[in-house]
C-alpha cells in the first residue's frame, strides 16, 4: 500500500476510534444509570410484589442487559480497529 494511502487509512481509523471512545464514555454513564434504575426497580418489585412492579424490574433490567452488550460491542470494535491501526503504522517506513 503506497503511503499516502495508509496515511489516509489511518486517519480515518484514528477519527473512528475517537468517535468510539466517545461512545463508550457516554454508554458507560448510561449503563451506570440504568443498572441503578435496574437494582431500584427489583427492591420496587420484591416489596410490593405485584406484577407490575415485576414487570417493570425486568424491563429495567433487560435495558441494561442491551447496555451493556452493546458496551461491549464497541470495546470489540474499537480492540479491532487498534490492531489494523498497528498494522498500517508498521506499514509505514
Amino acid at each position: 500500500m503506497s503511503r499516502p494511502l495508509v496515511e489516509r487509512r489511518l486517519i480515518e481509523i484514528s477519527g473512528r476510534l475517537k468517535s468510539l471512545r466517545e461512545e463508550l464514555r457516554v454508554s458507560e454513564e448510561q449503563y451506570s444509570q440504568l443498572e441503578s434504575e435496574a437494582e431500584d426497580a427489583r427492591i420496587r418489585a420484591m416489596v410490593s410484589e405485584t406484577p407490575q412492579a415485576d414487570k417493570d424490574s425486568r424491563t429495567t433490567r433487560r435495558h441494561s442487559e442491551a447496555m451493556q452488550r452493546h458496551m461491549s460491542e464497541v470495546r470489540t470494535e474499537i480492540a479491532q480497529l487498534e490492531s489494523n491501526q498497528d498494522e498500517l503504522l508498521d506499514q509505514l517506513p
